[in-house]
């Protein structure tokens, strides 16, 4: 699990035409406030946060600690791991706890799950189903991480589609 940082390094420059656009799925009921990126509401299969046109490549799966922990029993659980069993198959996801890991050690919620479960759920999943765990003390702290994996995404592709694209010299 990584501790986020205040701010994640984002590329140099963006991507040409301005970089790409999230979507923020229509259930997500309190947005990320995404303002460095353009975005739009869309219908997701998985995640909370994706980008037009990398829908199924690209996923970022937002958490509260109250969220979290709520996934960590019953129905809920068997649910949520469903998910990111999904998520398996994207070639960049990431479950966004925003909250800090020290609240969520110490047991800072409302529930009778001891902390050590929780952590242990979280580190389970993270190699059970390969998606990286990510806190971002607060929403300020989230947006940028968010902004930031889609901007790298997105120039990476794009860098991969001209080098296919470049014609082949001898």
């Amino acid at each position: 699990m990584k501790l986020a940082s205040p701010k994640p390094p984002r590329p140099r420059s963006p991507p040409e035409g301005g970089g790409p656009v999230i979507v923020i799925d229509t259930r997500e009921q309190d947005p990320l406030p995404i303002a460095g990126l353009p975005s739009v509401r869309g219908t997701l299969v998985s995640g909370d946060y994706s980008i037009v046109g990398a829908e199924e490549l690209f996923a970022v799966e937002r958490k509260s600690i109250a969220d979290l922990v709520a996934c960590c029993t019953g129905d809920n659980r068997a649910r949520f791991e469903r998910e990111l069993h999904r998520l398996r198959g994207f070639e960049f996801a990431r479950l966004l706890i925003v909250g800090s890991a020290e609240d969520l050690a110490a047991g800072r919620y409302r529930s009778a799950i001891p902390p050590a479960s929780v952590l242990a759920s979280l580190a389970a999943w993270e190699v059970r189903y390969r998606v990286p765990v990510v806190f971002a003390p607060s929403v300020s702290e989230a947006v940028p991480y968010v902004e930031s994996w889609a901007l790298w995404f997105a120039r990476d592709r794009i860098k991969t589609a001209e080098a296919i694209a470049a014609p082949i010299r001898p």
